[in-house]
């Protein structure tokens, strides 16, 4: 009779597989790429600061797990796709991406250069888009298919001030993994978004003064920040063959019931 622990590790179990976290020298995809390292799969911890990359992969490690860093610009396609070829050369195979690279700008709407917005756009939105359009199809190409997670935000349902840009990126993030779920479901590659709430992230800690905070804790009914190893279980489950099989073009919360509780 096999045990909790063994059915545990079929359902959720990442074992044999290999993901890409881009973003992940970054709070979030830091603590995504352990989370999915621990489950088992191989990590690309993939980003811009090569000291922050090393650093996630002796974590990985320092958990019995197996990763290496890869530079990339997210935002450009030619790094992207270096990406990709660093990831086959290392691997030989690529069965999960997680797109969780941006930067975030606190401005006044009527003072938003164009500069700012294109850079906040193109960090999460073009992004996201390059690294889906440059995976998916490789993915597609294999028998065992893939997984493709994004990551939107909160944001991307409810309007927050002085983060325009990022809100219109967020929600076009999750109107793209619906629109690429549908194209690539035939084709066996899943394609799902993860939405934070409100976390501790390098980019929150400089928008955020205390009373924008204390509206926040306010709104939320758990009334805190969320912490960045409770996003790990939702996105093991969107990534998982067994336990996501038949999960794609979902937009998950985890946000602390802001979303659910906001009428």
């Amino acid at each position: 009779m096999s045990s909790s622990a063994d059915y545990l590790q079929q359902l959720f179990g990442l074992g044999g597989q290999v993901a890409v976290v881009i973003g992940g020298t970054g709070v979030l995809g830091g603590a995504l790429a352990e989370g999915i390292g621990q489950a088992g799969a191989k990590v690309v911890v993939a980003g811009r600061s090569k000291e922050r990359g090393q650093e996630r992969v002796k974590n990985i490690e320092a958990h019995g797990g197996a990763a290496v860093f890869l530079p990339v610009e997210a935002d450009k396609r030619a790094s992207v796709q270096a990406l990709l070829d660093g990831t086959l050369a290392q691997f030989g195979q690529v069965d999960m991406l997680v797109n969780c690279a941006g930067t975030n700008s606190a401005v006044p709407y009527a003072q938003i250069t164009d500069e700012d917005w294109h850079k906040v756009i193109d960090s999460q939105l073009t992004a996201t888009h390059l690294g889906c359009q440059v995976f998916a199809p490789y993915m597609a190409a294999q028998t065992a298919g893939g997984s493709i997670l994004n990551i939107g935000s909160v944001t991307a349902h409810l309007p927050l001030s002085r983060v325009f840009a990022y809100s219109a990126a967020k929600a076009a993030v999750v109107s793209l993994t619906k629109n690429l779920a549908r194209e690539f479901a035939p084709k066996n590659v899943r394609v799902n978004v993860l939405c934070p709430g409100f976390f501790p992230a390098e980019q929150n800690r400089k928008i955020l003064d205390q009373e924008r905070v204390a509206n926040i804790m306010r709104g939320t009914p758990m009334a805190r920040f969320g912490e960045p190893h409770e996003l790990v279980g939702a996105a093991l489950l969107l990534l998982s063959r067994k336990a996501g099989s038949f999960m794609t073009g979902e937009d998950i919360y985890v946000d602390g019931g802001f979303t659910s509780m906001r009428f």
